[in-house]
């Protein structure tokens, strides 16, 4: 029977502590409205440790019913030319179907302009992928190759500035490479070459304008071979972390420390090449790469801050010999040494820029704390709906039993129309299967995505679903990240276990200011957390916040078991 399978796999989760996301726990300084929307404010919000940070005023769901604010795109009077971006990528944007820029595009392509590092923590769906890629194909297009820059010795320096995106996986990799090649000029080419290097393909054998790849497919291309290595961090100019707070978590942290700290290296090098009295190139040899390598070991701090004065001192000051005139002597200079802070000596010659949905903010290791002591003066970017819920998604909650849950996942399914993608989530590869397997013996044709599939494959079903939609079963390996137009609704078959991935997959549907209905499938055992969430949503704050109160739930419950066990013994004792 269908039932039999499904009461052993699709088990629905208890929850367990889940991390803090990003608290925004910051007081307004000014707002700055752009026309008359009221949606769409650009605020500066004062931390406790003086930085600033750039942000959104955000709509009450309550505000939005009332008076009918858009809550995606930003107000008819801003424009992609009146955010700074030149008339050819306007025109690109506007004939790819983006007529008007959404708020978080509003205000994170100025910001990229700027030059300054920006960190965008915004909602999924809110249009960041071409928030970071508009300013950047901008500014790349408008860097022409000057042949005329060389030095005494008639040797060119690297001139073509070129921009590294990283994500997390290849198809993210892939997805990024679609959308630069769908910003077209006016002879129908896109504006400017982009390469993936990640899954089977290589290091391109033309340096493109922009590279797309995965943080171990980058250092496997780069650190073997010396000169490709030192040309290519020469290049890079911009800095891409497209889901950052993945890369700076797990498996993905010490890669990414390794090549921020090689990045910094190159633009201490390139520092000391422009202020060089003689003009000369400094090569990078065996030597340097060795100092290099020293730095970034140095330079381990930034994983958890944790460094004392002394090794401060010692670590970061270096010996700086400068010319300064003699008082005494008259006749000529006299050498002078002098320790200046190796941070603060050197010009900046690239820009990173880091891009989230969800951004863990508190504690040292986490990815948002992190990124504050690792660029403490970086421009911060928030959405109106980070870590919320969208007045656009409408959420339902149906409580069911082992009994009831196939009859409510077929019930879910079936409302929707053929026509309309509907995506469903399980928590684990035979969730999914088991999942597939009874919508098929419904009658019910699907897809089945997870990590079991070949590269190839999740590629060819991931176009297949966009192209045709249908269901789209699937692990949270289709949850982050992955963008499918028009999802109208989501299903959650087992109930998500942390913050993070229920974020993402109520992200999936609601995207690009479209409505979509997000269905929660849930347990007894999961009834205080949807109690959480719901109320939560009702109130306008962060979802997060139901799941971290999970554990006082359970302590609770154990709390009330003891008592209870206590009671019991109690008249057993005064029986003896």
């Amino acid at each position: 029977m269908i039932l039999s399978r499904s009461v052993s796999v699709l088990h629905f989760c208890g929850v367990s502590s889940a991390p803090k996301l990003l608290s925004q726990k910051f007081k307004v300084s000014f707002a700055l409205a752009y026309g008359s929307s009221a949606s769409f404010r650009l605020i500066s919000l004062n931390r406790s440790n003086g930085k600033w940070v750039r942000g959104f005023a955000s709509a009450t769901e309550a505000e939005v019913e009332r008076k009918g604010n858009d809550t995606f795109f930003a107000d008819h009077a801003v424009s992609w030319k009146s955010l700074g971006l030149s008339d050819k990528v306007s025109v690109a944007l506007q004939d790819s179907g983006f007529g008007r820029p959404s708020l978080t595009q509003a205000v994170c392509i100025p910001s990229i302009l700027s030059g300054r590092d920006v960190i965008v923590a915004a909602e999924t769906g809110s249009g960041k992928t071409h928030g970071y890629l508009a300013p950047i194909i901008d500014q790349l297009t408008s860097t022409a190759l000057d042949s005329e820059h060389t030095n005494r010795d008639e040797r060119p320096f690297p001139l073509k500035n070129i921009s590294l995106i990283l994500c997390p996986n290849v198809m993210l990799c892939e997805q990024v490479v679609r959308m630069v090649n769908g910003l077209l000029g006016e002879d129908g080419n896109p504006l400017l070459t982009v390469e993936a290097v990640c899954g089977s393909q290589g290091w391109p054998d033309k340096q493109p304008d922009i590279i797309v790849s995965t943080p171990a497919a980058l250092l496997n291309n780069i650190e073997p071979k010396r000169n490709r290595r030192v040309e290519f961090l020469r290049s890079v100019k911009y800095v891409v972390f497209d889901e950052a707070d993945m890369l700076l978590c797990g498996s993905f942290q010490n890669q990414i420390i390794r090549l921020i700290n090689m990045m910094r290296f190159d633009e201490k090098q390139a520092s000391r090449l422009a202020n060089s009295k003689l003009g000369k190139p400094i090569e990078v040899d065996a030597e340097s790469l060795a100092q290099s390598d020293s730095e970034n070991e140095n330079d381990a701090d930034f994983e958890d801050g944790s460094i004392s004065e002394e090794e401060e001192e010692e670590l970061e000051y270096l010996d700086d010999t400068t010319q300064v005139p003699s008082i005494e002597n008259e006749t000529g200079p006299e050498i002078r040494k002098g320790w200046r802070r190796v941070r603060k000596i050197y010009s900046r010659s690239k820009q990173y820029i880091f891009i989230a949905a969800t951004l863990p903010l508190n504690g040292k290791k986490t990815a948002g704390g992190l990124l504050k002591h690792m660029f403490p003066d970086a421009v911060w970017v928030s959405g109106n709906f980070l870590h919320r819920n969208s007045p656009r998604l409408k959420q339902k909650w149906v409580e069911v039993t082992v009994d009831t849950q196939v009859d409510a996942l077929l019930e879910a399914v079936r409302n929707n129309n053929s026509e309309d993608r509907t995506m469903v989530f399980a928590n684990t590869v035979e969730a999914v299967e088991a999942v597939a397997d009874i919508l098929e013996k419904a009658t019910i044709q699907c897809y089945r995505y997870h990590k079991n599939h070949t590269l190839e494959e999740r590629a060819n079903i991931l176009a297949d679903f966009r192209e045709n939609g249908g269901v789209f079963v699937c692990t949270d390996a289709a949850a982050r990240g992955v963008d499918v137009p028009n999802v109208s609704h989501v299903i959650q078959a087992d109930f998500s276990s942390c913050a993070v991935d229920f974020l993402h997959r109520i992200g999936r549907t609601a995207r690009a200011g479209l409505y979509g209905t997000v269905t929660s499938l849930y347990t007894e055992a999961n009834s205080d957390l949807v109690e959480a969430i719901r109320e939560a949503v009702k109130t306008g704050q962060p979802v997060e916040t139901a799941f971290s109160r999970k554990r006082g739930f359970r302590n609770k419950i154990k709390k009330r078991a003891f008592l209870k066990a206590g009671e019991a013994e109690e008249p057993q004792a005064v029986r003896v």
